[in-house]
């Protein structure tokens, strides 16, 4: 479900979805409240209410940012993953120019077919949530197959060769990593745990009294709206492949690798 909201409505839309959602749902429950417990208007019970939404709301709102910062983290690391890996197959490309024509060909034509699988098959498995280390297997392989089958002739050519083999190993690290990160998702139970503690603070909302109905509706719709937008956050966050906010391949379509496009 989390997956399909992401590849299907942009941000905007989502916001309006989500944010909105949860503010109609807060004013119609605070309408029903009101019309079926009209003594609560009266704020004989807001002492009370006030310190266990406080308390509840401190608690809640330190998980929540604790999780939104956490997110926001593993963003940023993924986006370092996918252009560092970029950048090592860049530098395998680089280095080939050592070699001599048919080696630098036989590199070059694995490294293109390695970025076309990543970018055209990978990464629309990984938008999907479905990251799939067999897509590219064989492309690996192909690239290590090129440089053990090449055995340089001069220092010059052992000193690039040694690099590039360097920078490919370096690179099949990233891109476990990146697939690793494509299946990552918030443990079920902190899942229940944000969204029930959301539930929770809208019902503490509910009992608290006051007098004037355009208040209390912009009181209740406030709050909803708070909890709506750090649920946004936690939902566009959560998949770093997935929605407006993923990362992009397009690290792999740049600088070295531009000339395989």
């Amino acid at each position: 479900m989390e997956l399909w909201l992401l590849n299907h409505f942009s941000t905007t839309e989502l916001t309006f979805l989500v944010v909105g959602g949860f503010v109609v749902l807060a004013v119609a429950c605070s309408l029903l409240t009101t019309r079926r417990f009209p003594a609560l208007t009266g704020g004989e019970n807001n002492d009370m209410v006030g310190v266990v939404l406080g308390m509840f709301g401190a608690i809640y709102g330190i998980i929540l940012a604790f999780v939104i910062v956490n997110l926001w983290t593993e963003l940023q690391d993924t986006q370092k993953v996918v252009s560092t890996e970029a950048t090592s197959i860049s530098q395998i490309a680089r280095d080939a120019k050592a070699f001599p024509p048919d080696v630098q060909t036989a590199v070059n034509a694995a490294i293109h077919d390695y970025v076309h699988a990543v970018v055209e098959q990978q990464w629309p498995l990984m938008r999907a949530g479905r990251g799939d280390f067999t897509v590219t297997a064989t492309k690996v392989d192909r690239m290590y197959q090129v440089l053990r089958e090449y055995e340089p002739q001069s220092q010059s050519e052992q000193a690039f060769y040694t690099e590039a083999l360097g920078s490919l190993n370096d690179a099949v690290g990233q891109r476990r990593d990146r697939i690793n990160e494509s299946r990552n998702e918030l443990p079920v139970l902190l899942q229940v745990l944000i969204v029930g503690g959301a539930l929770v603070i809208l019902a503490l909302t509910l009992l608290y009294g006051l007098r004037s109905p355009k208040v209390r509706l912009l009181f209740v719709g406030s709050v909803a709206a708070l909890i709506g937008f750090s649920l946004l956050l936690v939902l566009v966050l959560d998949r770093p492949f997935a929605g407006d906010l993923s990362v992009s391949p397009t690290p792999f379509k740049e600088s070295a690798l531009a000339q395989f496009w």
